[in-house]
């Protein structure tokens, strides 16, 4: 059935068509249902009429909004868009992990009139769509991006809302562990250990207010309160040194899924995590889990912490030990290697193999990285070589500056030795002893029935969390933090951490990542329209890519009239 339009004695008449197939000849033929008449004298009341009496079988947001449904033959007048695509998907995540239902639960018994929910989760999804500041969240809502059953914001309910979030901060992250654990079929035997630092933005001395308060023995970082001084100058990841820095530990699956965060002093070692660490996460009454580390968590105390409660670890261990930087035991055991299909080579050493205190350890060897390593140490040889020649004959004369500088350089003063008569020059058996290690590290289990393979992949996987710290910096843009009391510090870190939670969920279930989804998502917005009776607010159709990833996510495409008053309604 169509309108169709035919000319005859020099005038356009429309009527209602439909075709019917001819049973004498199998031809199919229009048959006229209705005549309107001619086009310049067309009854637009009975076109109206037609409109709305078919609209009443049609999905609700399907329907086209008449003009006569909202009581006013005048159109629509169009007032602005909003973005709704990005939010849609993050508020369907969040949903579906059941974050609404935790703060509905945590302020069932607190008479707050501010909508704490939906300020938290406004404030993530800025972190993950348009990262800045708290003070442009009142802007972004009110005028570029739509948020469900949020419609403004006013910057003091963010940041009472932040204190909501940081005084529940435990309850959450657990919640969000089993809800990822059981809603999205995560595996988390295995889980990943790193941490990262960033930089906050203070005037003056004031950074540095509340660093007198030292760690306490134990080399741990206190409690989360703001008692606990996290404003302190260290040594930065990000190569700041001149700012006060905060640390960031992320504990993350397998699936590179980030399922908990902690936040301490700039000052604080990697080594003097773990007891803190390993007691949060056993709080949570997990079976055996195994953690994977680098070689900044180890130590023999910690190696014994990760051991608790019937535990296992993969850890990562330095090659060379000791001043002398001899090599560990491990690597001058013999054996064959074994190759991985990815290529990687690998054997397995027991030292003290029959003792209490024997350990299981790994060497792998990766060829491709091995010639890496040997082009950058022949770059760096053909360096050493330069600067030699522009220093000249040494013998028997006082260094100059830039020869001591030479031989302290971190890398090209492994390269070099000093003569009898005090002349540099390069250290061939340095050479060939950093030769055999290219392309090789070292890891160790508490394990002793994961398969050596199990092993190495396990360790490789280690890069995930790596992926997580480079998205912290750069997808949500965690640096610099411009808060100043600490707790706000560590509730803007959690804001941050939820946010890359929903991504990486996100690019988990869809196989792609944030920055393809945002550029399917960000099409499609919603329209606000007046009437006379109220305002229309009417999304686009969602098109097929959308809808693949909505598929994917388990979420419902939005509606086509997120509202739709009715003459019932007072203007």
């Amino acid at each position: 059935m169509y309108m169709r339009e035919n000319r005859s004695g020099g005038h356009t008449y429309v009527s209602l068509a439909h075709n019917e197939r001819d049973e004498r000849d199998g031809v199919s033929r229009a048959r006229i249902l209705y005549n309107f008449g001619r086009k310049d004298r067309l009854d637009l009341d009975a076109v109206r009429r037609l409109i709305a009496s078919l609209s009443r079988y049609l999905p609700s947001d399907e329907v086209a909004v008449p003009r006569e449904a909202l009581g006013s033959g005048e159109p629509l007048e169009f007032l602005a868009a909003k973005r709704l695509g990005p939010a849609w998907l993050l508020d369907g995540v969040w949903r579906a992990l059941g974050l609404d239902g935790v703060f509905e639960r945590l302020l069932g018994e607190r008479s707050f009139r501010t909508p704490i929910e939906r300020l938290v989760f406004a404030m993530v999804a800025q972190r993950a769509i348009d990262p800045g500041s708290k003070l442009a969240v009142e802007s972004w809502v009110a005028d570029e991006v739509f948020i469900p059953d949020l419609d403004e914001v006013d910057v003091q309910q963010l940041y009472r809302a932040m204190d909501v979030l940081l005084g529940a901060h435990d309850e959450i992250q657990g919640e969000v562990f089993w809800r990822v654990k059981n809603l999205f079929n995560l595996e988390v035997d295995l889980i990943f250990l790193d941490s990262t630092s960033t930089y906050f933005e203070i005037e003056g001395q004031d950074a540095l207010e509340g660093d007198e308060a030292e760690l306490d023995a134990g080399g741990e970082a206190g409690a989360l309160g703001a008692e606990a001084g996290v404003r302190r100058r260290g040594h930065s990841k990000d190569k700041r040194p001149d700012l006060a820095q905060v640390v960031i530990a992320f504990a993350v699956t397998r699936d590179g899924i980030p399922v908990r965060c902690w936040v301490w002093p700039g000052n604080t070692v990697d080594v003097s995590m773990i007891a803190q660490v390993k007691r949060d996460l056993n709080s949570w009454k997990l079976s055996r889990t195994v953690l994977v580390l680098d070689t900044g968590f180890n130590s023999e105390a910690n190696r014994r912490v990760l051991q608790g409660a019937g535990d296992a670890f993969i850890i990562g261990e330095r090659m060379r030990l000791g001043p002398k930087k001899e090599l560990h035991e491990a690597l001058k055991r013999p054996g064959r290697y074994s190759t991985l299909p990815s290529g990687l080579r690998y054997k397995e050493v027991i030292v003290g193999k029959g003792s209490v205190a024997a350990r299981r350890f790994v060497v792998v060897h990766n060829p491709m990285e091995a010639e890496r390593d040997a082009a950058r140490r022949a770059e760096a040889i053909g360096e050493i070589t330069r600067r030699l020649s522009e220093l000249g004959d040494l013998s028997g004369k006082e260094h100059t500056k830039a020869a001591c500088a030479l031989r302290a350089h971190i890398t090209f003063g492994r390269y070099l030795r000093q003569a009898k008569g005090g002349r540099l020059e390069i250290d061939k058996g340095a050479i060939s002893r950093e030769a055999k290690l290219d392309g090789k590290y070292l890891i160790s289990t508490s394990d002793d029935y994961l398969s050596t393979e199990d092993v190495v992949l396990g360790y490789k996987q280690l890069h995930e969390i790596e992926r997580v710290n480079r998205d912290l910096k750069h997808t949500v843009d965690v640096r610099p933090v411009y808060h100043r009391r600490e707790d706000r510090i560590r509730a803007h870190v959690q804001l941050c951490w939820l946010a890359l939670l929903l991504i990486r969920l996100i690019e988990t279930r869809t196989n792609q990542t944030w920055h393809q989804i945002m550029k399917t998502m960000r099409p499609l917005s919603v329209a606000y329209q007046q009437s006379s009776y109220g305002m229309v607010m009417q999304t686009n159709r969602v098109n097929s890519e959308q809808k693949s990833v909505l598929d994917a996510l388990e979420l419902k495409p939005p509606k086509r009239f997120l509202q739709l008053p009715t003459p019932t309604k007072a203007a």
